[in-house]
């Protein structure tokens, strides 16, 4: 994902993740509440895997604390303590991140109309098909959109000539190798939150899918045939 905030950034082209997040509001706010109230935690950690940078990575976590805030003002609760971690791989661009971070407290005060005791925001850098935290340590784990990219490229397709993805040409050993790869991903994915998640913690995931049962369907897949057709078409024009 393309860093910082120009014309090409992620942070101005993600208005389709940013809708996807909006739509799964409604299940976020059932799961920080179940939550909340089966537990009354005093102090909160939540993570965001695959967190990016730009408007949206803070999105989730301000309607979470909002929804925490309401709730726990009903209640006449003090406000938890938020431990809030954000995660992607190392080459995510941070930097954007935490140089916006008063910015977004200032701005999450303002429109709660109170003050929270203590929000601390941290990185978390590194694979999410690896443990991030530990044991029994984390209340709520969501993850938007990011699950479809697998851990490595499927051992095995090197042959797959023409393509950077399942396409209709795809032989049927390369469909086989990409779904066990992703087998393998997700399901150490699931074992690791496993661990991490304290007793009735709650993980949410919002992944793409698709209406027709071929793998290569446009429903997900038409984005990589388009940059694959690009890709070759750059190559053509390169000079020996």
């Amino acid at each position: 994902m393309n860093g910082g905030d120009g014309e090409q950034s992620y942070a101005n082209n993600s208005v389709l993740q940013r809708k996807v997040i909006s739509l799964t509001k409604p299940l976020r706010d059932e799961a920080i509440t179940g939550l909340y109230r089966n537990s009354l935690p005093t102090s909160l950690a939540i993570a965001d895997l695959g967190c990016s940078c730009g408007p949206n990575t803070f999105l989730v976590i301000s309607e979470t604390i909002k929804v925490v805030e309401k709730l726990r003002q009903e209640m006449n609760h003090k406000s938890p303590e938020y431990k809030i971690f954000l995660n992607d791989l190392l080459g995510n661009d941070f930097n954007t991140i935490f140089q916006s971070l008063d910015t977004f407290k200032k701005n999450l005060r303002n429109e709660m109309g109170t003050e929270m005791d203590h929000c601390y925001i941290f990185g978390a850098p590194g694979s999410f098909y690896d443990r991030l935290f530990p044991d029994k340590s984390m209340h709520f784990i969501h993850s938007s959109y990011s699950l479809q990219f697998l851990s490595k490229v499927p051992e095995g397709v090197e042959n797959h000539k023409g393509n950077i993805y399942l396409s209709s040409t795809s032989p049927s050993y390369v469909v086989k190798a990409y779904n066990e790869q992703y087998k393998r991903d997700f399901c150490h994915f699931l074992k690791c939150r496993a661990q991490e998640l304290v007793e009735g913690g709650r993980l949410l995931v919002t992944l793409i899918g698709r209406q027709s049962e071929e793998p290569w369907s446009k429903d997900c897949c038409a984005i990589w045939e388009l940059m694959a057709t690009d890709l070759k078409d750059m190559v053509s024009q390169v000079k020996l």
